[in-house]
């Protein structure tokens, strides 16, 4: 198993390679110049090309590119165009607050999928369960930001004004007053346990069908008792894979939830750094996401490999 870890590390660092690449030629490519969105339109050509020379933006696209991965191996990300700070000074609150974000919806959406998918299959062909599929094959198809928006509409609009519809305050508290987590929260939730509630009843069933849980009833154990201890911790293992992937998908998520609700993060600072072309920052940004994504992804190919009974019996 240790060559397969290996080989998908080999993959996931190559991945990584070409996800940079692409990162830097998409950002080379925007339309616009730089230095003209920074000092406007009445902008001298002196001036113009001052700021280029200053910023590196004439040299060599290569020269630019090895700068920018050398620079990534020091933390220097170079310095925001807009904020006119260190990359990483400017990003540091706003990662903190994504990451809280992205952290209080996993420790929220985890839990509630796996028993709302365990409650389904124990009630398999019943009412709870006919409903249950529907509504998470109905949100899974609804696309994030639309949750937003009808959370919105429900819950900050109208009659229920229980809770803010965009975040009002900084980046480095977030946390101080969590009514205005609620509904970009609830919206990651919503759009994170569908994949999660339906593949955990697909699991749950399928080790309710097997031997060795037939074997535990037959001998007179409590139902509680089989299902605690038998089916559950057997049917989390295939579902494990499937709840990393939808954390990694919080990384990109984020995105869309956070310029929505206005949340201080990093999906927000991607949006206003594209909108100021703010070129080390939208570098920046992109490839944190994709690293989080490919080393969520890795780890879910490790959980995969370490579940398969067939890969552990032929590694030893």
């Amino acid at each position: 198993m240790t060559r397969l870890i290996l080989h998908r590390l080999f993959y996931g660092l190559l991945t990584l390679f070409v996800v940079s690449l692409v990162v830097f030629l998409a950002t080379q490519a925007l339309p616009g110049d730089a230095a003209q969105a920074m000092l406007g339109r009445e902008a001298t050509p002196e001036r113009l090309a001052a700021l280029r020379e200053q910023l590196h933006l004439n040299e060599p696209l290569a020269v630019q590119y090895g700068s920018w991965i050398a620079g990534i191996f020091t933390f220097d990300l170079g310095t925001s165009y807009a904020a006119n700070m260190p990359v990483v000074d400017h990003l540091a609150p706003r990662v903190t607050a994504s990451l809280s974000l992205m952290a209080i919806a996993a420790l929220v959406a985890t839990p509630i999928a796996l028993l709302l998918g365990a409650y389904s299959a124990m009630r398999r062909d019943r009412a709870v369960d006919h409903g249950t599929s529907m509504v998470t094959l109905i949100l899974a198809a609804i696309p994030e930001f639309a949750v937003g928006i009808l959370l919105i509409l429900a819950f900050a609009t109208g009659a229920l004004q229980l809770f803010p519809a965009v975040y009002a305050g900084r980046a480095d508290n977030v946390l101080n007053d969590p009514t205005q987590l609620v509904l970009p929260v609830a919206t990651l939730v919503i759009a994170v346990s569908p994949p999660i509630i339906r593949m955990m009843r697909a699991s749950m069933i399928e080790v309710l069908e097997s031997e060795y849980v037939q074997q535990a009833r037959l001998k007179g154990l409590p139902q509680r008792t089989v299902i605690l201890r038998h089916a559950g911790p057997n049917a989390i293992g295939p579902v494990a894979q499937v709840i990393a992937l939808q954390l990694g998908w919080l990384a990109g998520g984020v995105v869309a939830i956070e310029y929505l609700f206005r949340f201080p993060g990093i999906g927000l600072a991607l949006m206003d750094a594209i909108d100021t072309r703010d070129i080390p920052v939208i570098q920046a940004v992109t490839l944190l996401i994709a690293v989080v994504y490919i080393v969520v992804n890795l780890l879910a190919d490790v959980v995969g490999l370490a579940a398969n009974p067939k890969v552990r019996v032929s590694s030893r």
